[in-house]
C-alpha cells in the first residue's frame, strides 16, 4: 500500500471534525511550502544584477560585537 493510499485510509476512519482538522493541516503546510518559494523568489529578484556592485560597508562595519 502507498504512502497516499495509507493516509487516505486512515482518512476514512476520522470522524468529521478531525477530518477537518486533517485539512486545515494540509492547507498550512501547502502555505508554509508556497511562501517558502515566493520568499526565495522576492530575495532573488531583489539581489538581481547586484553580484558585481561594491560594498560601501566593510565586514568590520557588518560584524556584531558582544561586550
Amino acid at each position: 500500500m502507498s504512502l497516499e493510499q495509507r493516509i487516505i485510509h486512515h482518512i476514512h476512519e476520522l470522524p468529521e471534525s478531525k477530518k477537518a482538522e486533517v485539512l486545515d493541516f494540509i492547507e498550512y503546510l501547502i502555505g508554509k511550502a508556497d511562501d517558502r518559494v515566493w520568499s526565495e523568489f522576492s530575495l532573488s529578484s531583489a539581489m538581481s544584477g547586484m553580484e558585481g556592485e561594491n560594498s560601501p560597508y566593510s565586514l568590520e562595519d557588518i560584524k556584531e560585537s558582544f561586550t
